[in-house]
């Protein structure tokens, strides 16, 4: 069976062959393990791993150069500037870029908002570099995925987080409504664009759009339920609206305890949930996949904050074993790990890992 037969029976909540399986880490952790395997390129890797999944780059920049300051900052394409951050040292170290200032963190009124003159256009990246990109993608006879990075992946919460702040954005919801509406709004019209020129470019060829904004924390969504509904429930259907629209399934990411947002993702129309995070209150796998495993299908699960750096090989895979057997009955799941497989964890445990995913991931 192929890649995308296999997902597409998953989908529709029957199951394929295996469990489809993904791969999700930092370049510094796929570096390792292309070295450790002898592997030139990642698709001989993927390949290795048996991965049904290949992630395209998507637009490239081409808008105003982006400030670089003195102090080593450099902005982004909505004017934040960020530095760089190195953590670890030998083969473990890697590095993320930090939000070094909120440019509309002072912001008093929804005129200062509108006035920002750093709010980003669709026009400043070239569409056509996914012509070809999803064109070779689905030539590999895999499902074909864009997602982007941080910055341009289609989100409305944590881009005003950037911009706004943290704490600022989510004291709006209670102090400055307007202003809060007018930042969501003026993002989702950004990305919900870019998304339909994206997707456009693509031709037909991108099977799986992944849009993405955390809504939680370990503990909790970062708002109740029915702020989320007035602030951010209107973009999050948009995208979903505009990926069915183009053919394509949606998924979405939102690491935290959002347990008591999946109704919501549902009615929305959302075909994918990730990563249903380990580790957080709440993700009682038995029973989201008993209440909605009907209705949506779920991707990740794997522990990068405690299994796999910290476990052993066989923690590992009690893990698989156990996601598969709480999740996969009558499809609707894919493996992958919650988000990146970090640097500092041992190779060993993620051979484990996909050795675990090839034991116990065929449907018998």
């Amino acid at each position: 069976m192929d890649s995308r037969t296999r997902v597409s029976l998953a989908l529709a909540h029957e199951e394929p062959d295996r469990v489809p399986i993904d791969f999700w880490a930092s370049p510094e952790l796929t570096a390792q393990l292309l070295m450790r395997y002898g592997f030139s390129t990642q698709e001989e890797l993927l390949r290795h791993f048996n991965v049904d999944f290949r992630y395209i780059d998507g637009p490239v920049y081409i808008g105003p150069a982006l400030v670089e300051h003195a102090d080593g900052t450099k902005e982004d394409h909505f004017g934040v500037p960020r530095r760089r951050v190195v953590y670890g040292e030998g083969n473990t170290q890697g590095s993320y870029s930090e939000v070094a200032a909120s440019p509309l963190g002072g912001a008093e009124s929804v005129e200062d908002i509108e006035r920002y003159p750093h709010w980003p256009k669709p026009e400043w990246f070239d569409y056509e570099p996914v012509r070809e990109q999803a064109r070779q993608a689905r030539a590999e006879g895999k499902v074909v995925v864009f997602m982007g990075d941080r910055l341009n992946r289609c989100a409305q919460l944590k881009p005003a987080m950037y911009i706004r702040g943290m704490e600022q954005i989510l004291m709006d919801l209670c102090m400055n409504e307007g202003i809060a509406h007018a930042l969501f709004g003026r993002i989702a019209d950004f990305y919900a664009e870019y998304m339909r020129r994206t997707l456009e470019a693509a031709e037909g060829n991108i099977d799986l759009m992944f849009t993405g904004d955390d809504f939680g924390t370990q503990g909790n969504t970062f708002m109740p339920d029915d702020t989320w509904r007035k602030f951010l429930r209107a973009g999050f259907r948009r995208f979903i609206d505009i990926g069915h629209a183009f053919g394509c399934k949606v998924a979405h990411h939102t690491c935290g305890s959002i347990t008591s947002l999946i109704p919501e993702f549902i009615e929305c129309g959302l075909d994918i949930l990730n990563p249903i995070q380990p580790d957080v209150r709440g993700m009682d796998y038995a029973k989201i996949k008993a209440e909605f495993g009907r209705d949506i299908c779920f991707h990740g699960g794997m522990s990068i904050q405690k299994t796999l750096p910290y476990g052993t090989p066989a923690d590992v895979r009690n893990e698989v074993k156990d996601r598969v057997e709480k999740l996969a009955g009558d499809g609707g799941l894919i493996l992958c790990t919650a988000h990146n497989i970090q640097t500092d964890t041992p190779l060993e445990n993620v051979e484990s890992l996909f050795q675990a995913y090839a034991e116990f991931g065929p449907y018998r």
